[in-house]
């Protein structure tokens, strides 16, 4: 018998996170293809003329395609640089 060993996800349900599209919320996620893939709901802009269809604000996304929106220099003044990195995410 042997034992298979997940990595623990860096990211969680209901956390907020930035990607390349934008900024979104963390709905549900999955091990698949030995990598984390992540359902992310993106706000949802004015109703258009024609009605919604259906899940057009979720996406997947990878792990490496996201990064949260928590400062992760916490409880730290910080400078114009790490303001910069920390957006930069």
């Amino acid at each position: 018998m042997s034992a298979s060993v997940l990595p623990v996800p860096n990211f969680c349900k209901g956390q907020i996170v930035r990607f390349m599209g934008g900024e979104g919320i963390i709905k549900n996620y999955r091990f698949e293809s030995r990598r984390w893939e992540y359902l992310v709901e993106m706000p949802m802009g004015p109703k258009p003329e024609m009605g919604r269809v259906g899940y057009e604000t979720m996406i997947w996304l990878s792990e490496v395609d996201i990064c949260s929106l928590v400062n992760h220099f916490s409880g730290k003044m910080l400078n114009l640089e790490q303001k910069h990195l920390a957006k930069a995410c």
